[in-house]
Protein backbone atom coordinates (compact mmCIF):
# COMPACT_ATOMS: atom_id res chain seq x y z
CA UNK A 1 0.00 0.00 0.00
CA UNK A 2 1.10 3.00 -0.70
CA UNK A 3 2.78 5.47 1.92
CA UNK A 4 1.97 9.27 2.56
CA UNK A 5 3.94 10.90 0.80
CA UNK A 6 4.24 15.19 -0.97
CA UNK A 7 2.16 17.14 -2.54
CA UNK A 8 -1.38 15.44 -3.47
CA UNK A 9 -2.93 14.69 -6.93
CA UNK A 10 -6.47 15.46 -8.21
CA UNK A 11 -8.36 12.28 -7.98
CA UNK A 12 -10.65 11.48 -10.73
CA UNK A 13 -14.19 9.65 -9.80
CA UNK A 14 -16.89 9.21 -12.60
CA UNK A 15 -15.09 12.13 -14.48
CA UNK A 16 -14.96 14.26 -11.87
CA UNK A 17 -11.36 15.34 -10.68
CA UNK A 18 -11.15 16.68 -7.07
CA UNK A 19 -8.12 18.83 -6.18
CA UNK A 20 -5.64 18.46 -3.67
CA UNK A 21 -7.10 19.78 -0.45
CA UNK A 22 -10.88 19.69 -1.79
CA UNK A 23 -13.78 17.52 -0.49
CA UNK A 24 -16.53 17.30 -2.82
CA UNK A 25 -20.21 15.44 -2.68
CA UNK A 26 -20.92 13.39 -5.66
CA UNK A 27 -24.19 11.15 -6.68
CA UNK A 28 -22.83 9.11 -9.51
CA UNK A 29 -26.09 7.48 -11.68
CA UNK A 30 -26.57 3.71 -11.38
CA UNK A 31 -29.89 2.88 -12.19
CA UNK A 32 -33.43 4.60 -13.02
CA UNK A 33 -36.84 3.98 -10.46
CA UNK A 34 -40.16 3.19 -11.93
CA UNK A 35 -40.47 6.74 -11.90
CA UNK A 36 -38.48 7.43 -14.27
CA UNK A 37 -35.93 9.20 -11.80
CA UNK A 38 -32.78 8.34 -11.68
CA UNK A 39 -31.19 6.52 -8.98
CA UNK A 40 -27.74 7.77 -7.88
CA UNK A 41 -24.50 6.55 -5.52
CA UNK A 42 -24.20 9.54 -3.06
CA UNK A 43 -20.57 9.75 -2.15
CA UNK A 44 -18.22 12.12 -0.12
CA UNK A 45 -14.95 12.03 -1.69
CA UNK A 46 -12.53 13.84 0.25
CA UNK A 47 -8.90 14.22 -1.50
CA UNK A 48 -5.74 15.39 0.48
CA UNK A 49 -3.73 17.58 0.21
CA UNK A 50 -0.73 15.42 0.87
CA UNK A 51 -0.73 12.42 -1.18
CA UNK A 52 -1.29 9.05 -0.19
CA UNK A 53 -3.88 5.78 0.30
CA UNK A 54 -6.97 5.72 -1.18
CA UNK A 55 -9.20 4.17 1.45
CA UNK A 56 -13.12 4.12 1.30
CA UNK A 57 -15.38 3.57 4.23
CA UNK A 58 -19.07 2.13 2.85
CA UNK A 59 -22.26 1.99 4.45
CA UNK A 60 -25.42 0.37 4.48
CA UNK A 61 -24.71 -1.74 2.03
CA UNK A 62 -27.75 -3.70 3.71
CA UNK A 63 -30.34 -0.86 3.43
CA UNK A 64 -31.30 -1.03 7.13
CA UNK A 65 -27.62 -1.82 8.52
CA UNK A 66 -27.70 2.51 9.50
CA UNK A 67 -25.47 2.48 12.17
CA UNK A 68 -22.27 2.98 9.87
CA UNK A 69 -24.49 5.86 8.21
CA UNK A 70 -23.63 7.61 11.67
CA UNK A 71 -20.38 6.43 11.32
CA UNK A 72 -19.88 8.18 8.27
CA UNK A 73 -21.28 10.93 8.90
CA UNK A 74 -18.79 11.60 11.89
CA UNK A 75 -15.70 10.74 8.99
CA UNK A 76 -17.11 14.00 7.19
CA UNK A 77 -17.21 15.96 10.40
CA UNK A 78 -13.62 15.02 11.23
CA UNK A 79 -11.82 14.57 8.11
CA UNK A 80 -10.21 17.90 7.03
CA UNK A 81 -8.94 17.75 3.39
CA UNK A 82 -6.19 20.07 4.31
CA UNK A 83 -4.81 17.72 6.76
CA UNK A 84 -5.34 14.21 4.68
CA UNK A 85 -2.73 12.71 3.17
CA UNK A 86 -4.23 10.66 0.53
CA UNK A 87 -8.46 10.16 -0.69
CA UNK A 88 -10.58 8.89 1.63
CA UNK A 89 -13.77 8.01 -0.64
CA UNK A 90 -17.09 7.98 1.76
CA UNK A 91 -20.68 6.08 1.12
CA UNK A 92 -22.95 6.64 3.67
CA UNK A 93 -25.84 4.66 1.94
CA UNK A 94 -24.98 2.33 -0.56
CA UNK A 95 -28.15 0.36 -0.96
CA UNK A 96 -30.37 3.45 -1.16
CA UNK A 97 -33.30 1.97 -1.87
CA UNK A 98 -32.91 -0.36 0.68
CA UNK A 99 -32.21 2.45 2.69
CA UNK A 100 -35.11 4.46 1.91
CA UNK A 101 -37.95 1.65 2.47
CA UNK A 102 -36.17 0.81 5.78
CA UNK A 103 -35.67 -2.73 4.43
CA UNK A 104 -31.99 -4.88 4.50
CA UNK A 105 -33.01 -6.01 0.43
CA UNK A 106 -33.30 -4.56 -2.60
CA UNK A 107 -36.84 -4.04 -4.07
CA UNK A 108 -35.71 -7.09 -6.75
CA UNK A 109 -35.44 -8.35 -3.42
CA UNK A 110 -31.98 -9.48 -4.26
CA UNK A 111 -28.98 -9.00 -1.12
CA UNK A 112 -26.51 -6.38 -2.62
CA UNK A 113 -23.71 -8.48 -0.86
CA UNK A 114 -24.30 -11.12 -2.72
CA UNK A 115 -24.62 -9.61 -5.95
CA UNK A 116 -20.79 -8.60 -6.62
CA UNK A 117 -18.81 -7.96 -9.01
CA UNK A 118 -22.23 -7.55 -10.59
CA UNK A 119 -23.03 -6.14 -14.18
CA UNK A 120 -24.12 -3.20 -16.26
CA UNK A 121 -27.01 -4.61 -17.65
CA UNK A 122 -28.25 -6.83 -15.18
CA UNK A 123 -30.56 -6.76 -12.65
CA UNK A 124 -30.92 -3.62 -9.82
CA UNK A 125 -28.52 -5.31 -7.71
CA UNK A 126 -26.03 -6.15 -10.31
CA UNK A 127 -25.96 -2.82 -11.68
CA UNK A 128 -25.64 -1.23 -8.37
CA UNK A 129 -22.84 -3.67 -7.45
CA UNK A 130 -20.91 -3.10 -10.61
CA UNK A 131 -21.01 0.60 -9.73
CA UNK A 132 -19.81 0.42 -6.84
CA UNK A 133 -16.81 -1.57 -8.01
CA UNK A 134 -15.81 0.66 -11.09
CA UNK A 135 -15.97 3.96 -8.85
CA UNK A 136 -15.36 3.16 -5.06
CA UNK A 137 -13.48 -0.18 -4.75
CA UNK A 138 -11.50 -0.28 -8.02
CA UNK A 139 -9.06 2.97 -7.27
CA UNK A 140 -9.14 1.86 -3.56
CA UNK A 141 -5.93 0.54 -1.35
CA UNK A 142 -7.88 -0.40 1.18
CA UNK A 143 -11.59 -0.92 2.36
CA UNK A 144 -13.50 -0.90 5.27
CA UNK A 145 -17.58 -1.89 5.10
CA UNK A 146 -19.98 -1.11 7.85
CA UNK A 147 -22.89 -3.91 9.01
CA UNK A 148 -24.92 -4.19 12.13
CA UNK A 149 -27.29 -6.93 13.26
CA UNK A 150 -30.35 -8.20 11.90
CA UNK A 151 -33.57 -6.24 12.91
CA UNK A 152 -34.62 -7.84 16.51
CA UNK A 153 -30.87 -8.32 17.17
CA UNK A 154 -27.87 -6.64 18.42
CA UNK A 155 -23.94 -7.07 17.51
CA UNK A 156 -21.74 -5.94 19.69
CA UNK A 157 -18.54 -3.78 17.91
CA UNK A 158 -16.55 -6.56 15.92
CA UNK A 159 -13.64 -6.41 13.01
CA UNK A 160 -14.34 -9.22 10.56
CA UNK A 161 -11.67 -10.16 8.36
CA UNK A 162 -10.28 -12.83 5.81
CA UNK A 163 -8.25 -15.47 7.84
CA UNK A 164 -4.85 -15.81 7.51
CA UNK A 165 -4.09 -12.02 6.67
CA UNK A 166 -1.17 -10.66 8.89
CA UNK A 167 -1.53 -7.46 7.37
CA UNK A 168 -5.37 -7.37 8.28
CA UNK A 169 -5.01 -8.34 11.24
CA UNK A 170 -2.33 -5.56 11.60
CA UNK A 171 -5.20 -2.84 10.68
CA UNK A 172 -7.84 -4.84 12.74
CA UNK A 173 -5.71 -4.20 16.12
CA UNK A 174 -5.12 -0.81 15.04
CA UNK A 175 -8.49 -0.28 14.79
CA UNK A 176 -8.91 -1.38 17.85
CA UNK A 177 -12.91 -3.32 18.20
CA UNK A 178 -13.45 -5.54 21.55
CA UNK A 179 -13.01 -8.64 19.22
CA UNK A 180 -11.54 -9.88 15.84
CA UNK A 181 -13.43 -12.67 14.19
CA UNK A 182 -11.40 -14.52 11.66
CA UNK A 183 -13.55 -16.00 8.77
CA UNK A 184 -14.07 -17.67 5.66
CA UNK A 185 -15.30 -15.07 2.85
CA UNK A 186 -18.70 -15.62 1.35
CA UNK A 187 -19.28 -15.72 -2.43
CA UNK A 188 -20.68 -13.02 -3.90
CA UNK A 189 -19.64 -10.19 -0.91
CA UNK A 190 -17.74 -7.26 -1.51
CA UNK A 191 -15.10 -8.54 0.53
CA UNK A 192 -14.82 -12.01 -1.18
CA UNK A 193 -14.71 -9.48 -4.38
CA UNK A 194 -11.91 -7.17 -2.82
CA UNK A 195 -10.21 -10.38 -1.76
CA UNK A 196 -10.20 -11.49 -5.33
CA UNK A 197 -8.82 -8.18 -6.90
CA UNK A 198 -6.22 -7.70 -4.28
CA UNK A 199 -7.76 -4.95 -2.32
CA UNK A 200 -7.64 -5.30 1.70
CA UNK A 201 -11.11 -4.98 3.39
CA UNK A 202 -12.01 -4.66 7.10
CA UNK A 203 -15.88 -5.14 7.97
CA UNK A 204 -17.31 -3.93 10.51
CA UNK A 205 -20.28 -5.24 12.51
CA UNK A 206 -21.78 -2.97 15.34
CA UNK A 207 -25.56 -2.27 16.57
CA UNK A 208 -28.65 -2.56 15.50
CA UNK A 209 -31.04 -2.78 12.32
CA UNK A 210 -32.99 0.94 12.45
CA UNK A 211 -31.15 2.03 15.84
CA UNK A 212 -28.41 4.38 16.51
CA UNK A 213 -26.36 3.94 19.66
CA UNK A 214 -23.82 5.73 21.15
CA UNK A 215 -21.45 2.90 21.80
CA UNK A 216 -21.61 1.10 18.45
CA UNK A 217 -20.80 4.60 16.59
CA UNK A 218 -17.99 5.95 18.73
CA UNK A 219 -16.15 2.98 18.14
CA UNK A 220 -16.26 2.76 14.80
CA UNK A 221 -15.82 6.21 14.26
CA UNK A 222 -12.64 6.19 16.39
CA UNK A 223 -11.50 3.18 15.00
CA UNK A 224 -11.37 4.18 11.56
CA UNK A 225 -9.64 7.35 12.25
CA UNK A 226 -7.20 5.13 14.03
CA UNK A 227 -6.47 2.70 10.54
CA UNK A 228 -6.25 6.15 8.98
CA UNK A 229 -3.45 7.14 11.20
CA UNK A 230 -2.07 3.58 11.30
CA UNK A 231 -1.42 4.45 7.46
CA UNK A 232 0.04 7.53 7.91
CA UNK A 233 -3.03 9.57 6.31
CA UNK A 234 -3.88 11.47 9.26
CA UNK A 235 -1.87 12.66 12.13
CA UNK A 236 -1.35 9.42 14.87
CA UNK A 237 -3.15 10.26 18.35
CA UNK A 238 -1.81 8.89 21.32
CA UNK A 239 -4.18 6.01 21.54
CA UNK A 240 -2.10 4.51 18.48
CA UNK A 241 1.40 3.59 21.06
CA UNK A 242 -1.25 1.83 23.59
CA UNK A 243 -3.18 -0.96 22.10
CA UNK A 244 -5.77 -2.63 23.83
CA UNK A 245 -5.61 -6.68 23.41
CA UNK A 246 -9.13 -7.38 21.35
CA UNK A 247 -10.19 -10.73 22.16
CA UNK A 248 -9.92 -12.94 18.57
CA UNK A 249 -11.96 -16.28 17.42
CA UNK A 250 -11.87 -17.79 14.46
CA UNK A 251 -14.94 -20.12 15.45
CA UNK A 252 -18.60 -18.77 16.64
CA UNK A 253 -21.89 -20.64 17.36
CA UNK A 254 -25.29 -19.89 18.23
CA UNK A 255 -27.35 -20.96 21.39
CA UNK A 256 -30.99 -21.41 20.29
CA UNK A 257 -34.20 -21.23 22.49
CA UNK A 258 -35.19 -24.73 24.16
CA UNK A 259 -38.98 -23.73 24.18
CA UNK A 260 -41.37 -21.15 22.82
CA UNK A 261 -42.25 -18.66 25.20
CA UNK A 262 -40.38 -15.04 26.86
CA UNK A 263 -36.90 -15.04 27.28
CA UNK A 264 -35.72 -13.30 30.77
CA UNK A 265 -31.99 -12.93 29.71
CA UNK A 266 -28.89 -12.82 32.45
CA UNK A 267 -26.16 -12.06 29.94
CA UNK A 268 -25.69 -9.66 26.91
CA UNK A 269 -23.27 -8.42 24.24
CA UNK A 270 -19.77 -8.18 25.70
CA UNK A 271 -20.18 -10.05 28.41
CA UNK A 272 -17.45 -13.34 28.76
CA UNK A 273 -19.01 -15.97 29.86
CA UNK A 274 -17.81 -19.77 30.45
CA UNK A 275 -19.00 -23.02 29.49
CA UNK A 276 -22.30 -24.48 31.40
CA UNK A 277 -22.78 -20.56 32.57
CA UNK A 278 -26.39 -19.92 31.85
CA UNK A 279 -26.97 -17.32 29.89
CA UNK A 280 -30.73 -16.64 29.85
CA UNK A 281 -34.21 -18.78 30.99
CA UNK A 282 -36.94 -19.39 28.90
CA UNK A 283 -40.84 -19.38 29.83
CA UNK A 284 -44.20 -19.41 29.08
CA UNK A 285 -46.88 -17.02 29.07
CA UNK A 286 -47.45 -17.73 32.79
CA UNK A 287 -44.13 -18.08 33.86
CA UNK A 288 -44.02 -21.97 33.78
CA UNK A 289 -41.66 -24.89 32.78
CA UNK A 290 -38.62 -21.88 32.81
CA UNK A 291 -35.79 -23.39 30.82
CA UNK A 292 -32.11 -22.75 31.34
CA UNK A 293 -30.18 -21.63 28.57
CA UNK A 294 -26.17 -22.47 29.12
CA UNK A 295 -23.24 -21.42 27.08
CA UNK A 296 -21.73 -24.52 25.38
CA UNK A 297 -18.11 -23.04 24.96
CA UNK A 298 -16.13 -20.37 27.26
CA UNK A 299 -16.18 -17.54 25.06
CA UNK A 300 -17.36 -14.13 24.79
CA UNK A 301 -21.35 -13.12 23.80
CA UNK A 302 -20.81 -11.06 20.43
CA UNK A 303 -24.51 -11.20 19.52
CA UNK A 304 -28.04 -11.51 21.06
CA UNK A 305 -31.38 -11.15 20.10
CA UNK A 306 -33.10 -8.07 21.68
CA UNK A 307 -37.25 -9.05 21.77
CA UNK A 308 -37.97 -11.28 24.87
CA UNK A 309 -41.08 -12.86 22.61
CA UNK A 310 -39.27 -16.01 21.18
CA UNK A 311 -40.33 -19.38 19.38
CA UNK A 312 -38.24 -22.83 19.94
CA UNK A 313 -35.19 -22.66 18.07
CA UNK A 314 -34.59 -18.75 18.07
CA UNK A 315 -31.47 -17.70 17.44
CA UNK A 316 -30.91 -15.91 20.95
CA UNK A 317 -27.49 -15.63 21.29
CA UNK A 318 -24.25 -15.62 19.50
CA UNK A 319 -20.76 -16.93 21.28
CA UNK A 320 -16.92 -16.32 19.70
CA UNK A 321 -14.70 -18.71 21.41
CA UNK A 322 -11.34 -17.22 22.38
CA UNK A 323 -8.10 -19.16 23.53
CA UNK A 324 -6.74 -16.46 25.78
CA UNK A 325 -9.71 -15.61 27.49
CA UNK A 326 -8.34 -13.72 30.19
CA UNK A 327 -6.41 -11.73 27.85
CA UNK A 328 -9.13 -9.99 26.69
CA UNK A 329 -8.98 -6.25 26.99
CA UNK A 330 -5.48 -6.11 28.73
CA UNK A 331 -2.79 -3.57 27.28
CA UNK A 332 0.31 -4.18 25.08
CA UNK A 333 2.86 -2.20 24.19
CA UNK A 334 2.66 -2.59 20.67
CA UNK A 335 0.55 -3.93 17.89
CA UNK A 336 2.82 -7.07 17.48
CA UNK A 337 2.60 -7.90 20.67
CA UNK A 338 -0.57 -7.56 20.61
CA UNK A 339 -1.16 -10.12 17.63
CA UNK A 340 0.94 -12.18 19.13
CA UNK A 341 -1.16 -12.59 22.28
CA UNK A 342 -4.44 -12.90 21.33
CA UNK A 343 -3.80 -15.36 18.60
CA UNK A 344 -6.59 -17.97 18.20
CA UNK A 345 -6.25 -21.42 17.92
CA UNK A 346 -6.80 -23.67 14.66
CA UNK A 347 -8.40 -23.18 11.50
CA UNK A 348 -11.59 -21.03 10.28
CA UNK A 349 -15.05 -21.31 10.64
CA UNK A 350 -17.78 -20.35 8.68
CA UNK A 351 -19.57 -17.50 10.17
CA UNK A 352 -23.44 -16.92 8.93
CA UNK A 353 -24.96 -13.55 8.69
CA UNK A 354 -27.65 -12.66 11.20
CA UNK A 355 -30.84 -13.71 8.55
CA UNK A 356 -29.27 -16.83 7.73
CA UNK A 357 -29.68 -18.27 11.68
CA UNK A 358 -33.35 -17.53 12.10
Amino acid sequence: MDTAGGPGEPFTIAGEAIAPGEARSLAIPVSQLATGVPATLALRVINGAKGGPTVFVSAAIHGDEITGTAIVQELIARIAPEALAGTAVLAPAVNVFGFLQHDRYLPDRRDLNRSFPGGSKGSLAAQLAHSFLEHVIAPADLGIDLHSAAVHRYNLPQIRVAEGDPYLIELAMAFGAPVIVESPLRPGSMRALAHERGTPMLLLEAGEALRWDRLSIDIGARGVLRVLAHLGMIAADDGLSSVGVPARSNRSLWVRAPRGGVTHRRRKSGDTVTRGEVLATVCGLLGEDAREMASPIDGIVIGHATLPVVNQGDALFHIAEVAHLELAGERASSITEAIRASEPEGPAQPLLDEDEVI
